[in-house]
């Protein structure tokens, strides 16, 4: 086990006073993520409930965590299952990739620095997919560039090596909820829009402009289709970070800049005069279906 970690280890057990402050900043983040949830899923109220009892039956939880060091695999491992979950631990990357792809998983939990294929590329490939698995980032990295990137690529938190057990399972438990009540509101919603010249597909999570394939990444899609349902409502960039990017990533209001500002350059025939996605002065951004 390396120094640091058992650094890290010993102070989970001794520390009580700074696992109690932890406790508390996770609880906060809870309370936050299901005040964001209220505030914005809300469908007909009997197929809500019908879903939302689904989702809560007492079947365990998957979650895959795919980290090189064992140690610290099997430390994460033994607090995760105490979620009413069962975990897997792989490795290697690409083994962690198939692992990812091959099954079902209630949330993912990716190293960046791994053999055979890195973390970022692991969760690009899941990001490829049509369906939709909660990926949280665990890593030594703690520079602002290596976790935009992340939250760029499609990871849904990011959490940096040595980190609070305490926080750890609690925002664990935040982004399975937040997925569970994203499948909720998603039942009420159609599988596709036509908006002007541009058609998108939820499902297959595509997008057209005057019947050509839009090459978006994850985020990029998100974000379209956030707009897309919502025409002529304006977002401030911080309400759009909560509400496509999510709890945690506060504080990183210039993504939703340089996110928008390449959906205009694939989806606007003058990126500098945009009829899309339009610039409201002073606040945020609109998204209009007029093609003039």
């Amino acid at each position: 086990m390396t120094r640091w970690w058992k650094s890290w280890w010993k102070n989970q057990q001794t520390c009580q006073d700074y696992t109690t402050e932890a406790s508390g900043k996770a609880s906060g983040i809870e309370q936050q993520l299901q005040q964001t949830a209220n505030d914005n899923c809300k469908p007909d109220p009997e197929s809500a409930m019908q879903t939302w009892n689904a989702a809560i039956t007492d079947r365990k939880q998957r979650f895959l965590v795919v980290e090189d060091e064992p140690d610290i695999a099997d430390l994460v491992a033994l607090h995760l299952s105490d979620l009413n979950a069962d975990v897997t631990t792989e490795q290697d990357g690409a083994k962690g990739l198939t692992k990812a792809m091959d099954e079902h998983w209630d949330a993912v939990l990716l190293d960046l620095r791994l053999p055979t294929m890195d973390g970022l590329d692991i969760c690009r490939q899941l990001r490829a997919k049509s369906s939709y698995v909660p990926i949280m980032m665990l890593t030594s990295r703690s520079t602002e560039l290596d976790r935009v990137l992340g939250l760029e690529i499609g990871a849904d938190d990011y959490m940096v090596k040595p980190f609070s057990v305490a926080e750890l399972k609690a925002r664990v438990k935040a982004l399975v909820r937040r997925n569970r009540q994203n499948e909720m509101q998603e039942t009420a919603e159609p599988e596709q829009l036509r908006c002007g010249d541009l058609q998108l597909d939820r499902m297959r999570r595509k997008a057209l402009l005057r019947g050509k394939c839009l090459e978006l990444t994850a985020r990029e899609f998100d974000l379209l289709w956030f707009f897309a349902k919502r025409p002529g409502q304006v977002f401030k960039r911080s309400e759009l970070l909560d509400q496509v990017w999510g709890y945690g990533h506060d504080g990183y209001e210039h993504t939703v800049n340089s996110h928008i500002n390449r959906l205009r350059s694939k989806i606007e025939a003058d990126p500098g005069n945009p009829v899309y996605i339009e610039t409201v002065w002073g606040v945020g951004y609109r998204f209009s279906d007029s093609k003039e």
